[in-house]
């Protein structure tokens, strides 16, 4: 019978697996993929492209900056401190390359976003200010990151060629864009417009990962060429009915609700009732809206692959 992918597109929380093993999950399995294929999910990998240099330093503090300025950008540059010679594991990928070849197991890849790598850098609230107070530094930085994600399409693609790719961002919170469209158009969309026809022209499809209200995104996503999102949180007041009566062709990942899986297989199956419509649609994965929460306990995990199983069927 045809039916639906399982998958968990997103890895598990570390609290979360050390509930599990503690209710009986194998200690011995701690490999993301084959954990999945123990609990019954489709055969998933991914492999996230990490753009900083581990030369680098770390940040004093989640958030806080790594570089100052152009200045601080240009040494780091120079020394080639500031780019990953690692985006990935490549030894990995050789050994999981003829399973994924072969259509037994799901490959994705993640590369880290226009708006994601330079925040990274310069640190949240500097970030924001840099956009009207350094464009050139903004600029420069993912003019370097284009570059950088177009060798590392090609090393992804000489073993194995992902489904899809995602363009990490999170760039909304739970009311809306964290940037205006002109700052999107200025900043962002030049480097879209020139790395996402390299990645469809492998066949692969690209998504953007953004947390929080992405709604008013969506347009501006279509018009670089972007066909799909993820993880569409339902905290955040994603609707992903909405989304498919007004974007009949845009594709989606996740969308089901975190914060009902502990409460049982009567709320579990109310929430599949609600994505129902569009899992029958077509262009939508289902999955958790984010990573599995530390409420959720295994036997609540087994209902949701229970049902997640059930309804991807119907």
């Amino acid at each position: 019978m045809d039916r639906l992918p399982v998958i968990e597109w997103a890895p598990w929380w570390d609290q979360t697996l050390d509930r599990w093993y503690r209710e009986g999950l194998p200690h011995s399995l701690t490999d993301n993929t084959l954990i999945a294929e123990y609990l019954g999910l489709d055969s998933m990998r991914l492999y996230w492209a990490r753009a900083l240099s581990p030369a680098l330093p770390p940040p004093a503090a989640h958030g806080a900056a790594l570089i100052r300025d152009e200045k601080e950008y240009l040494h780091h540059k120079n020394q080639n401190t500031l780019f990953s010679e690692q985006p990935f594991d490549r030894e990995d990928l050789r050994q999981w390359a003829p399973k994924i070849r072969a259509g037994h197991t799901i490959m994705w890849a993640a590369l880290e976003g226009f708006f994601w790598h330079p925040r990274n850098l310069l640190g949240i609230e500097p970030h924001l200010y840099a956009f009207y107070d350094q464009p050139g530094l903004m600029h420069r930085i993912n003019e370097d990151l284009l570059q950088y994600h177009l060798k590392t399409l090609d090393l992804l693609c000489q073993s194995a060629t992902p489904i899809f790719i995602t363009l990490a961002e999170d760039m909304s919170y739970n009311h809306g864009p964290m940037l205006s469209k002109n700052l999107f158009d200025e900043f962002l969309a030049p480097y879209y417009r020139q790395l996402l026809p390299e990645i469809k022209n492998r066949g692969i499809i690209p998504f953007v990962d953004s947390d929080g209200d992405i709604y008013p995104l969506i347009p501006w996503l279509l018009e670089v060429g972007f066909e799909g999102l993820l993880p569409l949180e339902r905290m955040a007041g994603v609707d992903i009915n909405r989304i498919r009566n007004e974007f009949p062709r845009f594709k989606m990942i996740g969308a089901f609700d975190k914060t009902v899986m502990h409460r049982g297989p009567a709320a579990l199956e109310r929430e599949f009732e609600r994505i129902r419509p569009v899992m029958q649609s077509g262009g939508y994965l289902p999955g958790v809206d984010h990573q599995t929460p530390p409420d959720v306990s295994l036997a609540n995990y087994r209902d949701y692959i229970a049902l997640l199983k059930k309804f991807s069927t119907m």
